[in-house]
């Protein structure tokens, strides 16, 4: 992040970490108890991406005391390295694993016969780890940064401060830029291809489903929610992230406005949830009883029963 106003990017935090850490939450107790009962490959998918949002989350209250303290790091600096390493591992996993429940959908409705044979939950688990790897080579980067042309940077703040007025992960030296760019725009092709499978599979999991006359009007509903949902995450959470890579590697420097796309992938942890309400019965279920539990009380019959 750059210089991000504390009356921006405070209240983005506190909604992200306020709706987003109880709603995860139910989402990690409920794919746990699915897991352990019976695992499905879309739970298992679902139960990992619900880790990564949640190892996001516990990570944003630093975040949200740099913003207090003017975007200065005052911390322990080990923790300034993990949460932005954290940050960015977020995106990674979450663009991954929303593909891969996209993929599962799709493959669930236009080869069920075969899809259904073949479905097994240690492809799931497989697939699962893959991901984890990629994502923590991938954003190694973000660990390696601080170290490179530190000749360069000696008289000047670093990327992970050590100064009187430290700073976290910014103010990059031209040395740093050079390699730090190119690995955006990999990472920003990665994404995209990804958002074009996603989108995909999506409108064609929505196509067969319209096509189908025993599925009900609810469970199109769902999907079409589940597909919108994810779409929105890409598109919202993504995608000014993505366009940045592409700006900077152009301009050969960081685009001013960065600091708000980075902002924007915040909401991705409190947009799953609503991926894992349209994807998962057991979900809304656990929904509504939370729901049914807050509007009874003790005096009502329904709360005695």
């Amino acid at each position: 992040m750059h210089n991000c106003q504390t009356g921006l990017c405070l209240p983005v935090y506190i909604v992200t970490f306020v709706l987003g850490f109880p709603a995860n939450v139910l989402a990690f107790y409920t794919f746990c108890k699915k897991v352990r009962q019976k695992p499905m490959p879309i739970d298992i998918l679902l139960l990992n991406l619900t880790i990564s949002d949640l190892l996001f989350l516990l990570f944003l209250p630093f975040k949200m005391q740099e913003v207090r303290n003017g975007m200065v790091w005052k911390l322990p600096y080990v923790l300034c390295p993990l949460s932005s390493f954290v940050f960015f591992m977020t995106i990674d996993n979450s663009a991954f694993f929303l593909t891969a429940v996209s993929v599962e959908r799709y493959l669930g409705v236009a080869f069920p016969i075969q899809h259904s044979l073949k479905r097994r939950p240690v492809y799931a688990v497989a697939a699962s780890m893959f991901f984890w790897i990629i994502a923590l080579l991938d954003n190694s980067i973000v660990l390696i940064v601080p170290f490179i042309g530190q000749d360069e940077s000696l008289n000047s703040t670093s990327v992970f401060g050590q100064n009187q007025k430290e700073v976290c992960y910014k103010n990059f030296t031209e040395a740093q830029l050079r390699v730090l760019l190119p690995v955006r725009l990999g990472l920003c092709i990665v994404l995209s291809c990804l958002f074009l499978i996603s989108s995909f599979c999506y409108i064609n999991f929505i196509r067969i489903l319209s096509n189908l006359q025993h599925i009900d009007r609810r469970r199109r509903l769902r999907a079409i929610g589940m597909a919108l949902a994810t779409l929105l995450v890409f598109t919202l959470c993504f995608g000014p992230f993505n366009v940045s890579h592409v700006v900077g590697y152009i301009t050969k420097k960081d685009p001013a406005w960065r600091d708000k796309a980075l902002l924007l992938s915040t909401f991705n942890a409190c947009l799953d949830p609503f991926i894992f309400y349209f994807s998962s019965s057991a979900v809304r279920g656990n929904v509504s009883k939370v729901v049914e539990g807050q509007t009874s009380s003790p005096s009502t019959p329904s709360a005695r029963r």
